[in-house]
């Protein structure tokens, strides 16, 4: 009988141990940017507007979560309609061929600093990156409980096939080719069933 209590009581821990919770991205309180060196001397952004994914953390300091995140190219925005649509054509997404962006990685603690580190997909290149993520803590609302998290890096788009790099009469990039990613994400803590 002892042996059984034994067992059990490491089967208990165990399970606690590899835990896992869930969480969903609020869509309603996130966004997903980009900033853009244009003509040299100023920056034009965007965004996307249809985008999901979903973390899965161990600890309650989301060390080794795990990450998935998908943006729907057609869904980019940045104001202006003709700019939207040269943005969705070959020279840069392709969205028609290649409606998705996609990542899929893990948020890592190093020395309370915090990274995302894992693969990011783009007109079907995969690149190994790292993004800095700021957490901003969790808190239970009474609905529920929610996490925020700030993410900020630079990807090169040639190295994804975005090709259109128009040069000015200085020799010089109307686009740059570095392009600055900012995700500002709000998580819901689900619930189990």
């Amino acid at each position: 009988m002892k042996k059984i209590i034994v067992v059990l009581a490491f089967a208990l821990i165990a399970g606690v141990a590899t835990a896992q919770t869930k969480w969903a991205i609020d869509k309603n309180h996130s966004n997903i940017q980009f900033n853009a060196t244009h003509m040299v001397v100023a920056e034009v952004n965007g965004s996307f507007k249809d985008f999901d994914g979903s973390v899965v953390s161990k600890s309650d300091d989301f060390n080794g979560a795990e990450v998935e995140f998908t943006i729907k190219t057609a869904s980019i925005n940045t104001g202006v309609e003709n700019r939207d649509n040269h943005l969705k054509s070959d020279d840069f997404f392709n969205a028609e061929a290649f409606p998705e962006i996609k990542f899929k990685g893990t948020i890592v603690k190093e020395g309370g600093k915090y990274q995302l580190k894992g693969n990011f997909t783009m007109r079907d290149v995969t690149k190994p990156v790292a993004f800095d993520v700021t957490y901003g803590g969790s808190i239970d609302t009474g609905r529920g409980i929610k996490a925020g998290f700030k993410l900020n890096g630079k990807i090169n788009r040639l190295e994804y096939g975005l090709k259109w790099s128009n040069k000015l009469a200085s020799g010089e990039l109307a686009v740059a080719d570095e392009v600055e990613i900012i995700c500002k994400v709000e998580l819901n803590k689900e619930i189990p069933k």
